[in-house]
């Protein structure tokens, strides 16, 4: 059973927890300063998968390896139904925004050790947390939640691209990318930015602030939760084997650059 939140280790509710309480709009405009503020460091697509080869998702009750064996599940089993190239690469990229852990730290939870601000179900801020989130009883420790109705400080059908997601890997990979040189298509900017907002592609919530391409592009990040979440086992791959295909197709969608400012 997947995303099972009932018996599972201190660490993981802990986590949620924490990001309850401090996930604010006031938060998010921190992180936001903070990353186009910071010196952009040049490192290669290969060096941060590398780089979680060290990261455990301290949110994930589904998997103790570590995070860049989760990747390649994923994009394997995507590679073996087929399905179009740009998925697969996106399957295999899209939690390397938790490499934000290396320039983090425990204040801001983007370390190792406090990892609220890189990992977990996000949510839309400045306005009302649905009960359908894991862990709905931590709502109440929100400030945006205690302040705001469900529109809160958005306008009816606004598009969730003119919502402030709580901060984390979606948002981070996604303003990294959009920094980068890269012919990833829509749908796979779309899947990397909202692939943790479980509220609106799993538990339907947010209609009230979604538009039309929101409601098209839906079927993508439900179709990569299929890969995302269902390809999760405690069995490593083998990942020297698999470099060469995946390689090939980074270089396509990155035009044959992989060193990429983050």
């Amino acid at each position: 059973m997947f995303r099972n939140y009932q018996d599972v280790e201190n660490n993981v509710k802990d986590t949620y927890r924490k990001a309850r309480i401090n996930q604010n709009l006031q938060y998010h405009k921190m992180m936001m300063e903070e990353y186009n503020n910071r010196k952009k460091q040049l490192i290669n697509i290969w060096d941060a998968l590398d780089l979680l080869n060290k990261f455990i998702d301290l949110s994930d009750p589904d998997i103790e390896l570590p995070n860049i064996q989760h990747l390649f599940q994923s994009a394997e089993a995507s590679r073996k139904d087929d399905m179009p190239e740009w998925f697969q690469v996106t399957c295999l990229i899209h939690d390397l925004g938790k490499l934000m852990y290396i320039f983090g730290n425990d204040e801001t939870g983007t370390s190792m050790k406090e990892q609220w601000g890189i990992v977990g179900d996000t949510f839309i801020l400045g306005c009302k947390i649905p009960e359908s989130i894991v862990y709905s009883e931590f709502n109440n420790l929100n400030k945006d939640h205690n302040a705001y109705d469900k529109y809160g400080i958005y306008e009816k059908r606004c598009g969730l691209e003119n919502c402030k997601i709580s901060w984390g890997h979606d948002e981070f990979l996604y303003q990294t990318l959009m920094n980068n040189d890269h012919n990833l298509p829509n749908e796979a900017l779309y899947i990397i930015r909202y692939h943790s907002l479980y509220l609106f592609h799993t538990e339907n919530e947010y209609e009230h602030l979604t538009n039309e391409y929101d409601k098209n592009m839906k079927f993508w990040l439900n179709t990569f939760n299929k890969y995302d979440l269902y390809s999760k086992e405690n069995k490593p791959l083998d990942i020297n084997n698999l470099k060469n295909h995946y390689n090939n197709l980074l270089n396509c969608y990155f035009n044959n650059n992989q060193n990429l400012y983050w």
